[in-house]
Parts: structure tokens; sequence; C-alpha cells
């Protein structure tokens, strides 16, 4: 799975490792908690293939998973 980090957590995500391998969501971030843990005091949204998503969800190995920190529209 492709994991790809934006804005302010490329600062904490840092370096990403290639061979993330996780069944959903909830895995993925305790995983990224564990690596990282400034990550568990940062807000942060999760989209799985472009799609936002709220709740665990599971992952595919094909699957791409986007890290953002909040943004606005404008």
């Amino acid at each position: 799975m492709q994991v790809l980090v934006f804005g302010s957590l490329t600062d904490i995500v840092a370096p990403l490792p290639n061979d993330i391998i996780c069944d959903n969501t909830e895995q993925l971030i305790g995983l990224l908690e564990a690596k990282y843990p400034a990550i568990k005091t940062t807000t942060y949204f999760i989209a799985v293939n472009g799609k936002m998503v709220r709740e665990n969800t599971s992952l595919q190995p094909t699957d791409t998973v986007a890290l953002m920190p909040p943004f606005s529209g404008g």
C-alpha cells in the first residue's frame, strides 16, 4: 500500500517506511503512533483512494492512503 503524507505531518512522519502493511486504518494509525509518538497529538484526516474516511476502513495492498492536516477551501 502507498501511504502519502502532506503538510506539517511531513515534519512528524519522516522518514516514512516503504513497506507498510496493514489490514485497516485503525491498524495503520496504531503503527504510525508507535513509530512517531508526536502524531498522537496532531489533528489530521485520512483518505483512502481519494475518499475521506472517518471510521475504521479495510485496506488492500493496492490502496493509496493519504494523511492530511486540516485545510480550508477558498
